[in-house]
């Protein structure tokens, strides 16, 4: 598909209009703490992964409720002291999958904790997971976005922003991790959970969010032919009267929200011909990034006739001299 979106100039100026539930600070303090209350230390087993220059440990960490959360923690071998750490989240879909895959971040130097996503990783484009999602849902479509979608309480989101939170919490705890340098990083859903977690956290010092999902999610729902948004088009045509309460869920977890009150610098990305993730739900997002977070140094890297793949290969380059130039 070509261009199908606003046309980049206004893109760069647009700022709709975006719902925010009066007690969204309050309903994200009381859900972390009520997870906090229940984390236990988390645990590091050193494995042999292969790799004879990147040391691997499997993590398990506490995430929303006391559940299970399973991550790869990687290092560079040899390395004495602790590091600048990227706490890194993954797509919709795919799991941690295997430390073979994640060895960009240790290979330049970082500590690299790549974190499972819930419930996800078993089936779809690749990187298999390792972490059950216990809880139960309502009547629900196909994929996550409508799984609990009633109920902020019980969505799958909010358990999926409680764990990327907590993941950064667990990080700090992790030997030979730099707890006051610490970098949130994602794409997609990856994006998503890494703009909640600085949102969400006061530990970290950066963030990358690459083509995020979850940002303005009505327009996105109302433009997207394409999965994920489409579940929740195919679920409302079939659930007619259950449209304002799923959009009030939704307004908890949407990233322009937590954009808002960003701190840290960021690097953001966008494709204009992005079919997943529409370009104008990214922009609004971005331009809200620090609203009420004292305003910090962002900027986002445009690809103009790319898809979800946004800027592949080069925007790691770009992404490498944003982390450079932020933890040295």
């Amino acid at each position: 598909m070509g261009a199908y979106d606003l046309p980049l100039e206004e893109l760069e100026r647009y700022r709709p209009r975006i719902d925010e539930p009066d007690d969204f600070d309050d309903f994200w303090r009381v859900t972390l703490a009520e997870s906090r209350a229940l984390a236990h230390a988390p645990t590091a087993e050193t494995i042999d992964a292969g790799l004879s220059r990147i040391d691997v440990a499997d993590v398990t960490f506490s995430g929303f409720g006391g559940d299970p959360i399973r991550a790869w923690l990687s290092r560079p071998t040899g390395t004495d002291g602790p590091l600048p750490t990227i706490v890194q989240f993954q797509g919709y879909g795919g799991g941690r999958g295997l430390p073979v895959e994640h060895t960009l971040w240790p290979s330049a130097g970082y500590a690299h904790l790549m974190v499972d996503t819930r419930g996800q990783g078993a089936a779809g484009w690749g990187s298999v997971g390792d972490t059950p999602d216990p809880h139960g849902a309502g009547p629900s479509g196909a994929g996550f976005m409508t799984r609990g979608i009633l109920d902020p309480r019980a969505y799958f989101y909010t358990r999926a922003m409680t764990d990327a939170a907590l993941a950064v919490d667990a990080a700090a705890a992790l030997p030979g991790v730099d707890p006051s340098r610490m970098i949130v990083a994602g794409g997609s859903q990856g994006g998503a959970l890494a703009i909640a977690a600085a949102s969400l956290s006061d530990r970290p010092v950066g963030l990358l969010a690459d083509v995020p999902f979850l940002s303005h999610i009505r327009r996105a729902v109302d433009l997207a032919d394409t999965d994920p948004y489409a579940e929740v088009r195919r679920y409302l045509a079939a659930q007619r009267d259950h449209v304002d309460r799923a959009f009030r869920t939704l307004s908890y977890i949407d990233t322009a929200n937590h954009a808002r009150r960003g701190r840290v610098p960021a690097l953001w990305s966008v494709a204009l011909m992005d079919t997943i993730c529409p370009p104008s739900t990214v922009f609004a997002g971005f331009h809200r990034y620090g609203e009420l977070g004292g305003e910090p140094a962002k900027r986002i890297e445009v690809y103009h006739y790319n898809d979800h793949e946004g800027g592949g290969a080069l925007h790691l380059t770009r992404q490498l001299e944003f982390v450079r130039e932020l933890l040295g």
